[in-house]
């Protein structure tokens, strides 16, 4: 089958030749044909088999006939980041390069200005992230009633990680007449049934099996211990050694962590970018530029970068951190393989991961190969380092123990009972009896009478709290041997 087979318009085909490419992807080719018959399409295909083309080169043929009026898209494409929105605009611009069709890009880190200027002339194609849309919406700068069209891409993302309440009111936004397209790598069941609220008898399309990885990818596992400095050191042996290798995109589970193996790998010479969501738009999309013209060979990423960024050529995957959601590992690897090339997918696990390695290979029904040879579960624990607590003794460690020794026979006979050591050490009456009250000093004696404040002197820390002695294993009466300080504090009375 070729795209000429798929019904789509002679300037779409013109712009898919001279881009390369002559044969549609089993996603393609199962779901061109139903967007351009107008049904809802729940799409579901492992990253970076082309799920993007599958409903941009329908929805150019689609636009070819009418006419976008000002503040009112026609058509509506919602991704999770800006990084993916940044993409999708790409993929407009190059199969619809015979087309005269106005595009804009709602993303955060971009001037309101702008944007507000191509929506005032009037856009075929809106590519937006949920918040952004909704503040040009609220500032009264757009318009959802002309949206033909509405594209969830990463729809398993955008439903499960908060976007729930922002795609709810964006749809009672958008006519209910409108054609609704969900594209996704992963669609676990509960999110799938959140789609029956936003789709209309849909045609599922699945060419592989839900949360499945590419035959492409070969995956290892390798193991390192828990410490810090351990996993670093094991990183940059691997980028240094392994066979090869061209370029890597190095996956941490916080952003705190890819700040610090960035700069571990920089200080190391290694060529290298950082990309996580703190970071500012220009910052970002620097970072990927660098990437993608080979100036840096290493990106480390949090997973900003693991859903549908379409990087062609990247050897190399690492998880510096297994991922907690195991859906996220399907996405992390997706980034190397892609397009039929062949991809290698690294997973740094330590000890401590072990309830997450489990899950990920019940997902992808896969057992994991390690590299070198599966390590002993004792071999692996023991590689553990005790983990430090502020007193610098490793936690679950013993504390250490007063050595004691067996006592000779006649010691045993020399020393007192219990009963009468603990009556020889009982202090006297007199010591545990309260001190009789201490007159008040003549300053405050003063202060009584005339009302001004007496001038405090420095405190007397030996008066508040008495050496340790002998009998401080006694009960305690009372307060004990001592009267705290502020019982001490003269009373200022009123005056009659």
């Amino acid at each position: 089958m070729t795209f000429s087979d798929l019904g789509l318009s002679p300037k779409v085909l013109s712009a898919v030749e001279a881009s390369g490419y002559t044969n549609p992807t089993p996603i393609q080719a199962a779901a061109i044909p139903e967007v351009l018959a107008r049904k809802d399409v729940l799409g579901i295909a492992q990253t970076g088999t082309g799920k993007t083309a599958s409903f941009t080169l329908p929805m150019l043929t689609r636009l070819e006939q009418g006419r976008a009026r000002a503040r009112m898209p026609r058509t509506l494409i919602l991704e999770p980041t800006r990084e993916l929105a940044a993409q999708v605009e790409e993929s407009f611009a190059k199969y619809g390069q015979n087309h005269k069709l106005s595009m804009a890009l709602l993303i955060g880190g971009v001037s309101f200005g702008d944007q507000d200027a191509k929506l005032t002339r009037g856009v075929d194609v809106l590519i937006a992230t949920p918040g952004r849309l909704l503040d040009h919406h609220e500032r009264g700068r757009l318009l959802l009633t002309g949206i033909e069209i509405l594209v969830i891409d990463e729809a398993d993302r955008m439903l499960d990680m908060g976007f729930i309440p922002d795609i709810e009111r964006i749809c009672k936004l958008i006519p209910a007449a409108r054609q609704t397209l969900f594209f996704s790598a992963t669609m676990p069941p509960e999110i799938t049934r959140l789609t029956e609220q936003f789709l209309r008898d849909p045609v599922r399309i699945e060419v592989a099996r839900p949360s499945s990885t590419a035959t492409t990818v070969t995956q290892r596992l390798i193991a390192t211990s828990d410490d810090a400095a351990d996993k670093r050191e094991v990183l940059r042996r691997e980028v240094a050694q392994v066979e090869g290798f061209k370029n890597a995109i190095i996956f941490c589970n916080r952003k705190r962590d890819v700040a610090v193996v960035y700069k571990s790998l920089q200080q190391h010479g290694f060529k290298v970018a950082a990309l996580h969501g703190d970071l500012d738009q220009r910052a970002r999309m620097a970072a990927l530029d660098s990437f993608k013209t080979g100036e840096v060979d290493l990106l480390v990423a949090s997973d900003v970068a693991a859903r549908g960024l379409d990087i062609p050529d990247v050897s190399h995957v690492v998880n510096y951190d297994v991922p907690i959601h195991a859906e996220d590992y399907v996405h992390r690897i997706g980034r190397t393989g892609r397009a039929g090339r062949s991809g290698v997918a690294l997973t740094l696990v330590s000890p401590s991961d072990g309830k997450y390695l489990e899950t990920i290979e019940k997902l992808i029904k896969t057992k994991l190969e390690w590299q070198g040879g599966a390590p002993d579960a004792e071999a692996l624990a023991s590689a553990a380092p005790r983990r430090r607590t502020r007193g610098g003794r490793a936690a679950g460690a013993a504390k250490t123990a007063p050595k004691i020794e067996a006592a000779s026979p006649a010691a045993e006979a020399a020393s007192p009972a219990p009963k009468e050591r603990a009556r020889s050490a009982k202090p006297p009456a007199a010591a545990v009896a309260p001190p009789p009250a201490r007159e008040a000093p003549p300053a405050a004696r003063a202060h009584r009478t005339d009302g001004s404040s007496p001038s405090r002197g420095p405190r007397n820390h030996s008066e508040r709290r008495p050496p340790a002695s002998a009998h401080d294993d006694a009960p305690v009466l009372g307060l004990g041997d001592h009267v705290p300080a502020f019982l001490l504090r003269p009373v200022r009375l009123k005056r009659a």
